[in-house]
């Protein structure tokens, strides 16, 4: 039975609680390390061929594209329209899901020759998804067949236009599915009724990856592509990568293999804007890539430029072959970032003001929010992080200045909470909605706003039990400092990569000192640097956006018990291990000798 305790996150610390002859059995018949089967049984993995197999993650893992739902047919018609010389648009999505798998289908149209161009709307005069207007724009340039990218699977309105139009339209999308889906010539979708694909769960740019490769072996005539277009496909891998960890999809089965081997291409072999990207995220010099490194410094850029309208040029720095021009936009985007930082921080500080003055964060089951000067392409890094903090769904509404239109809105939810079917419950007082279980956009008339947050606390408050069962840090492990040592860090990275689905292994001890009072760092000053001590064993640790407990953990004197995420830092070509700092509390243990 495991153990349960509570930390300063006020989340539950549940200790797994492990079998030790079935984890003798996996270390012998998979020929791992103890610490390895006791995290790979943690996550499921109980058989030595299913640890294999995980742990090797082979880019032969990937299953053939034809077997991805309307992925076949997608390819056929792709592939008839570019040997007819046809117009045609890749409509995609403008976060970095979107502007990846944009990339990828439009890379791989150019290079069989196709006349191909691409369309991403605005974000703040658009909105999400397939547009009317847009598509009557792209019929008059002499477009006549429109692929869309990480969006269209709910734009029944917008297919009956394109159909009006005589555009022949095909969907690939992952979203969430209406109850009807679109008159189009051809859908692709890994949940698309009729069909039982294994994997469900592919990104945008996962779906536009098995289309892209799909349609080579139709332009090879063989199911082996030409060299050329392998090459290409393999950075194509690299570019899904980022599309698969931006957009937080579980990193098991297929999502992990093109991770895995994504991140290896971008180093190997990477496409000149994404070159530019990693110099001007000082990555390029790194010794190996980590999914972290996309989820913290490649994809918040990408989605900068969306944030502010101009995901264009996030398209155009991942399909450049000029590296002069890489490098140009590389810059402009990486400037984008720090101005959305800036954004963002001025925004958390007014929300969690109005949480402090017209909220209980304590009895409240959800917050909706609503600011007048809220920039609405970085609202939903806001509710998230607010949705992180108080453990429930967050709302953020960015209001009309003149009050003349609806508020734009971005929601976030913790885990064991379905934003989507909340929202499609309180439908009647939306504008217009979607998005899927822990994220959604919506717009809503001003005067619809105070109904709206009563309705919407109602159903949070009937789905709140399922949200606080969720309100819990799962240990994989606990032990003393002194086993972390480099080898054992080595052990645990093959799990790798982390993310959603497959998180970094989160360990505890007991009874650990500071051995100084703890440092705000970062140019924002939301870090925390720390050394532990546990008897004759010192190690770092850092504590990213924990400034707020510096003052409680200065003024603790007795011993500690941390719950934390053990990873390898690099630092001018030398590695150690390093904690980040997840929870913590008093121990109830006494201090070590």
């Amino acid at each position: 039975m495991s153990l349960t305790l509570q930390g300063r996150s006020n989340k539950r610390w549940r200790f797994a609680a492990h079998d030790a002859a079935r984890i003798v059995q996996l270390e012998r018949g998979a020929g791992i390390s103890s610490i390895v089967a006791q995290l790979l049984i943690g996550r499921g993995v109980y058989d030595p061929q299913s640890a294999r197999s995980f742990l090797e993650a082979r880019l032969s893992g990937l299953r053939d594209p034809d077997l991805l739902p309307g992925a076949a047919e997608a390819a056929e018609r792709l592939h008839a329209a570019v040997q007819a010389g046809r117009k045609i648009a890749v409509y995609g999505d403008y976060d970095a899901d979107g502007m990846t798998g944009t990339a990828i289908l439009l890379g791989c149209l150019k290079r069989l020759g196709a006349d191909a161009s691409y369309y991403v709307p605005n974000r703040l005069e658009e909105g999400y998804g397939l547009s009317s207007e847009a598509l009557k724009a792209l019929a008059a340039k002499g477009v006549s067949l429109v692929v869309s990218v990480d969006c269209g699977i709910a734009s029944l309105q917008e297919a009956a236009t394109a159909r009006a139009l005589g555009l022949e339209l095909i969907v690939t999308d992952h979203h969430e599915l209406a109850d009807q889906l679109p008159e189009a010539a051809a859908i692709v979708h890994p949940r698309l009724p009729g069909w039982e694909y294994p994997f469900k769960w592919l990104c945008g740019a996962g779906v536009a990856l098995k289309v892209a490769w799909a349609l080579c072996q139709r332009a090879s005539a063989s199911k082996r592509v030409r060299p050329a277009l392998r090459e290409f496909l393999l950075q194509a891998v690299g570019l899904a990568a980022v599309g698969t960890v931006a957009d937080v999809v579980p990193l098991l089965d297929e999502n992990r293999i093109l991770v895995r081997h994504g991140l290896a291409c971008l180093q190997a072999q990477p496409l000149p804007g994404m070159a530019a990207l990693l110099e001007v995220c000082g990555l390029s010099q790194k010794a190996r890539l980590e999914s972290e490194d996309l989820a913290f410094a490649l994809a918040p850029r990408l989605n900068a430029a969306g944030r502010f309208g101009q995901a264009q040029l996030g398209v155009e720095l991942l399909t450049t072959e000029v590296p002069p021009r890489a490098r140009q936009l590389a810059e402009y985007i990486h400037e984008m970032n720090r101005s959305r930082e800036s954004l963002e921080r001025s925004i958390l500080l007014a929300a969690q003001k109005q949480v402090h003055q017209q909220f209980d964060a304590g009895h409240d089951a959800a917050l909706v929010l609503a600011g007048r000067d809220w920039h609405q392409g970085v609202i939903g890094l806001v509710a998230g992080r607010l949705a992180e903090k108080y453990h429930r769904p967050v709302i953020l509404l960015a209001l009309d200045p003149l009050g003349a239109r609806p508020a734009v809105g971005s929601a976030r939810a913790p885990a064991g909470f379905d934003l989507f079917s909340a929202l499609k419950a309180t439908a009647d007082y939306l504008v217009t909605f979607g998005g899927h279980a822990a994220a959604a956009g919506l717009k809503i008339e001003e005067g619809q706003i105070d109904a709206f947050r009563a309705a919407f606390c109602e159903v949070a408050e009937q789905g709140r039990q399922a949200t606080e069962a969720a309100a819990e840090l799962r240990i994989d492990a606990e032990g003393p400092l002194c086993q972390l040592t480099a080898d054992t860090l080595h052990q645990i990275e093959q799990l790798a990569p982390f993310g959603h689905g497959n998180p970094r292994p989160l360990l505890a001890s007991t009874g650990v000192q500071l051995a100084q009072p703890p440092r705000r760092i970062g140019h924002d000053q939301r870090h925390l640097a720390l050394r532990f001590v546990q008897q004759q064993t010192t190690i770092r640790g850092v504590g990213f956006g924990c400034a707020d407990w510096a003052e409680e953990l200065a003024a603790t004197q007795a011993p500690l018990d941390i719950v934390y995420r053990p990873v390898l830092n690099d630092f001018r070509g030398r590695r150690s291990v390093e904690l980040q700092l997840v929870d913590w509390r008093i121990s109830t243990l006494r201090q070590s000798g």
